[in-house]
Formats: C-alpha cells, structure tokens, sequence
C-alpha cells in the first residue's frame, strides 16, 4: 500500500510541475543532457568487525549514466550507478555491490529504487510554486528554529535517500493571504515529515512595512527516531540506552514538535535588506522560543542574530543538518531519559559572510551556544558551528569547490579542529570544456561504532564525468 501511495504521490507532483511547465512565462525551450561518469567510491566493509584481517572499507570502481531533461522551471534527472570491482587471486571474478540493486532487511525496494530518479524540481524556495524532490542538503520550514538545513545526504554514497520540499503560495492563485510549505524527508520510509500554515492577514491593506507581516504554524514530526540505528548491529543494541523507562521499544517511539512564528520584512533595497521574526515551539512538554534579525548588508555581507529562550529538554533547530546522525541521541533529550537531560538556559546565535562576484564566491559561519554560565552539560547544550564555503565554476580557470564543516559540542577553541562530533564535507571540481573531474571527501563522527570500529566514518571518491550532449 505504501508502495502504491508513494508512486501515485510522485508521479502527481511530476505531472503538476509539467503542466505548469507548458505554461510558464519565462518560456518553454526543450533542453536535454546526458552525462557519463567514471571513478572510484569506498563503502563500509559489511563483513567488518574489528577483530580480523579484513579491512573496514572497500573500493568499488563506478560508472554512472545521468540524463537530464529541462523545460521552463522544470527538470528531471536520473542517477543509474553500477559500482563494481575484479575479485579472486588473479582479479578475474567481476562483482557488482548487489546493496545497490537487491532490496534486503534493511532497504525496501522504494528505498532502494526511488533514488534513481536524481531529482525533480521546480522553481526555487521562495516562488510561489517550489517542488524538489530527491536529495535534500536545505530543507527548511519557515524560520528554520524547528526544521532548518535538513539534509537527506549523509550516508552518501552507501545509502541514498528521496525527500520531497513542496511550498505553494498563495501569490500563484492571485490569493496572497495565504501559504503552505511542506517537507518529507525520506519518501520511501514516510519518517521526518513536517508542514507549515502561513497567513499574511494585512496583505490587502496599504500600512507600510507591516502588511508584509506573516504569522504561520507548523507542525513535524519523526515517526521512527531509531530508523537508521536499527540498520546495524551496534546501533540495535544501542537503542536500549535512549529509551524512557515508559517507551517500551524503538517502533513506540515518536517526536511530535509544533510551534508558531512570524517574519515581517522591513527594509529591501540594495545596501540593506532586514528582516524581524520570531518562534515559539514545543517538543512534548518542552518549551522553547527566539526572536531575531537577519538580511544582507550591501548585498554581499549577509548576516543574523538571535535571543533563544531554551526550556529544559528542549533543542533548538531539532530537525537540523546533521539529524539523522544524532536521531536517538536527540530522542533521548527529547523524552527525558536522565542521562541525556538538559537543564533550561538563555542561548544566543550569530551568523556573518559574504557573497562576491554575483555569488560566485560564498561563505557563511553560523555560531551559537548558552550565554556564560548556563547550558555546559551535555552535546547540544554546549557550542555548535556550521560553516561553508562554495567557488563557482570559471572563477578560477575550471575549479570549482563546496565545502561544510558542523561541528557539535565545542566545549574550548581546541575542540573547533577536533573531528570528534563532526560532519566534514568537500567536493573540488575541474572542468575541461565537457569533462569534470571531482575528488570527494566526507568525514563523519559515528555516535555508536561496532565494537573495535573506528568512530569516524570517512567516505571519499574520484570521479570524472563527460557531458555527452
């Protein structure tokens, strides 16, 4: 039944982003690529354990097919990957890694078979018509103080997942009272779902400033906070340890967060744009809310501020970027199992960057933490820092660079280069007219390794691409 939803729910979305493609103003021109790509991805060793001779990673030689077709603001894309190696003594023996093809306990067959559809999209965040389905690195709803720079890629490129962002505006019906936003996080598994309501109740008055005001609600929630642990065996046992005492197993266990917030724009022109908003959240019997400020000065320096009111148990952004690593560590807090408890504290957030050359060069640091004095006990009590940077291509000669570094629980400056509780991502391209070679890094730190396992997960690749047409 899910299986059918999830079909019928995806080929609507396509159907409706094409039928508003036929009729898009900015015109209808046909655009079709295909690109082949060649190179090499290490995987976790499946056989691994910690104790023999077998290493933690192996090596698969990979080639992929990506077709793209465009019209207007739509497009669709395909991802077929075949990743493979030559085994036995002699390196005769051709293998293909068969979790790619060959749904198992752990993957279903929409979990493995949806994500060859690459993407679908339709305009950008913000328009009034927003779709994209497939990887998510941005999700977000609203302010983003509950669900803010979700991403689905983490466990990229052994596990790739099917999210879906989809906002439609009120503007798109010449009726701009109103809005709806809504994100899934992963199609196949129906887990991180959310939505959020928006009005614009002063829309049709002529009072400066204020009738741009926008006061939504939102709601989202987790229906399997264990669903990545209990796909191994480490995270299995673990999941004893973040369970309330009347939660009896994992598949009891749910998060449920709403809140209200506004945003009201009050400056837009090219040396500043400002913005006020506020948030006010529950997580079960947690409180917690912020009011804050943010914009771009000059158009090249963006910037933001926030006050954050943090109840006991409570944490801000709790679907953020690096969730699916935290899931039930996070549950815990959020349940109020002892060990894991937090005590309440008044928290602040900064962010700063700069955006040259129309964006060809952009970078953003986001900090935040308790005030002096409150919040020191557990991980997400403590300093958090996101940052990254992105090089367009052409900037310099055929580079291209997008890096992220999140790190968590940063207790002293020492901690700011400690890999311990963080996600490191980098990708550096170089284009030679129609062919892109891209070397691949991603570091993570993992909460619960197999005994005698390493706790930081790298992944790294090689590959090159040729665009065919």
């Amino acid at each position: 039944m899910r299986l059918h939803r999830t079909a019928v729910l995806v080929l609507f979305i396509i159907c409706t982003a094409f039928a508003f493609a036929q009729d898009d103003g900015g015109g209808s021109d046909l655009d079709f690529g295909l690109g082949i790509a060649i190179g090499a991805q290490s995987f976790p060793n499946p056989d691994y354990t910690g104790t023999g001779t077998e290493p933690s990673t192996i090596t698969y030689q990979s080639v992929s097919m990506t077709p793209d077709l465009a019209l207007g603001k739509f497009g669709i894309g395909l991802d077929v990957t075949l990743n493979y190696r030559f085994t036995a003594g002699d390196g005769s023996e051709f293998e293909v890694r068969r979790e790619d093809w060959i749904p198992d306990e752990n993957t279903n067959f929409l979990e493995l078979y949806l994500p060859k559809l690459q993407y679908v999209r339709w305009g950008l965040k913000g328009d009034p018509l927003f779709v994209k389905l497939g990887s998510i690195d941005d999700g977000m709803l609203g302010n983003g103080f509950i669900l803010g720079g979700y991403t689905n890629t983490q466990f990229l490129p052994e596990r790739r997942i099917f999210g879906m962002g989809l906002d439609i505006d009120g503007q798109l019906f010449n009726f701009p009272y109103v809005g709806l936003e809504t994100f899934v996080g992963n199609l196949a598994a129906f887990d991180v779902i959310g939505s959020r309501l928006f009005v614009r109740p002063l829309i049709g008055t002529s009072i400066p400033v204020i009738k741009n005001l926008q006061i939504g609600g939102t709601v989202a929630l987790d229906r399997d906070p264990f669903y990545f642990a209990s796909k191994n065996a480490a995270g299995l046992a673990a999941i004893p340890d973040y369970l309330p005492a009347d939660v009896a197993t994992a598949e009891d266990a749910q998060v449920f967060v709403w809140g209200a917030d506004f945003r009201l724009p009050i400056l837009s022109n090219p040396a500043i744009s400002l913005a006020g908003f506020g948030d006010f959240v529950m997580q079960q019997e947690n409180s917690g809310g912020m009011v804050g400020i943010g914009g771009r000065l000059f158009s090249v320096v963006p910037y933001g501020a926030q006050l954050r009111m943090l109840g006991p148990d409570f944490i801000p952004v709790y679907f953020d970027g690096a969730y699916d690593l935290y899931r039930p560590e996070k549950y815990a807090v959020y349940s109020g199992v002892p060990e894991y408890s937090t005590e309440s504290y008044i928290g602040w957030f900064a962010s700063l960057g700069f955006a040259l050359l129309e964006d060809q060069i952009m970078f953003n640091a986001a900090l935040d933490g308790p005030f002096s004095g409150s919040g020191t006990g557990g991980t997400f009590e403590q300093p958090h820092l996101l940052a990254s940077l992105a090089l367009a291509d052409g900037l310099l000669g055929g580079f291209s660079l997008e890096a992220s570094y999140d790190k968590k629980g940063i207790d002293d400056l020492a901690d700011l280069i400690n890999p311990e509780e963080a996600v490191i991502g980098a990708r550096l391209n170089y284009r030679i007219e129609s062919a892109v070679i891209s070397l691949v890094y991603d570091l993570q730190y993992n909460p619960y390794p197999e005994p005698g396992d390493n706790p930081w997960i790298i992944t790294s690749g090689l590959e090159s691409a040729i665009s065919l047409f």
